[in-house]
């Protein structure tokens, strides 16, 4: 069964302004319960704050707006995928006008980094979140989190036949059964990890086996589900909240999320980032940034925005999601992420498994 041909963005700003409103009202005049973030005194006002951002606008248009609000700071956002804004940076050079960069992933973040197109963030900011969910070296930081699983049709899959490991979708039971999104960022990042912990050899034999299986193609996590729903394909890897978001569409959509078990590479954790320009010409504004990003209100909108999951500890996560200590998310080595990139997409293109 198709989603209903609704503007998922409209309905979901509409919403997330709200809650923006309510979360003001309700922090006035409490300090604490944005640690690490603006108090609202207003104290950049006149500031201009350039981001670059790897995030959809709608996504992030909210929490701007709480923070210009807290501080008096107007953002200028440029918007584009992950990598294209990354390269434009580097590109850019020292006449880049780039404060803040929001990645959708650690890959892009991780280029700036090695690069040495950033620069440490605030000790206290880091603090925020696990040591697993920032930079080593500390100048970038995960912001919320996704859960990749393996989405399937209720109506066409029995749970008793799901696999228990991700590396099972190559045996001959799965041929045809399986959609993947080799383009898409997250599904790249699935490969780096999985090129960190079982090497390339592994890593291409498990490529070039999803790839004899005929996996179906499609250009993005969205359509995965999509075509799940509709009984296109029985089953495809994707995020977790793809799944949450066409719920809110369509309740009865015929499909659920296959966590799988803990420790195995299909559950990995994968982290949205953010990290400081190295010639930013207002770096307290941009730490400032990076700090409201980090502070409970925000988590909790950016959280909801897309049905993430926040990274402070102690922030709730978004309705109709398990928390996050309690799902079966692998961590892996966020830098080995932010450095395979390049690697990935060779061995991805070398396997077959573009259609």
């Amino acid at each position: 069964m198709p989603r209903l041909p609704l503007d998922r963005w409209a309905i979901r700003l509409a919403t997330a302004t709200l809650a923006l409103f309510a979360l003001i009202a309700a922090g006035c005049g409490d300090d604490d319960s944005a640690a690490g973030g603006p108090d609202g005194g207003g104290d950049l006002a006149g500031t201009t704050i350039t981001v670059y951002s790897g995030r959809e606008e709608e996504l992030l248009q909210p929490v701007f707006a709480a923070f210009e609000a807290a501080t008096g700071a107007t953002i200028e956002a440029r918007y584009g995928g992950s990598a294209e804004m990354a390269l434009l940076i580097d590109t850019e050079g020292d006449q880049s006008p780039a404060d803040v960069f929001i990645s959708q992933s650690p890959g892009a973040v991780g280029f700036l980094d090695q690069a040495g197109r950033l620069q440490a963030i605030d000790q206290a900011s880091l603090d925020r979140v696990a040591e697993s969910y920032r930079g080593g070296d500390g100048n970038w930081v995960g912001i919320t989190g996704r859960v990749r699983v393996l989405v399937y049709n209720t109506e066409l899959v029995d749970p008793a036949d799901l696999p228990s490991s991700v590396l099972d979708l190559t045996d001959p039971e799965y041929d045809g059964m399986v959609g993947v999104a080799p383009a898409n960022g997250s599904f790249q990042d699935f490969v780096t990890a999985m090129r960190s912990v079982l090497g390339d050899d592994a890593t291409a034999e498990w490529l070039a086996g999803m790839a004899a299986n005929h996996s179906p193609n499609y250009a993005k996590n969205s359509a995965i589900v999509d075509a799940v729903a509709r009984g296109e394909v029985p089953m495809g890897l994707v995020n977790h909240y793809y799944l949450v978001e066409a719920r809110e569409e369509d309740p009865d959509l015929p499909a659920a999320n296959h966590v799988f078990p803990e420790g195995d590479l299909g559950s990995l954790l994968i982290v949205t980032a953010a990290g400081i320009i190295d010639t930013s010409d207002d770096v307290a504004g941009a730490q400032a940034l990076i700090d409201f990003l980090l502070s409970d209100e925000a988590q909790a909108l950016s959280a909801s925005g897309e049905k993430e999951y926040p990274l402070v500890d102690g922030v709730q996560a978004p309705e109709g999601l398990e928390p996050l200590e309690t799902t079966a998310g692998v961590v892996v080595d966020l830098d080995v992420l932010a450095g395979g990139l390049s690697g990935t997409e060779e061995l991805i293109e070398a396997s077959g498994i573009i259609e």
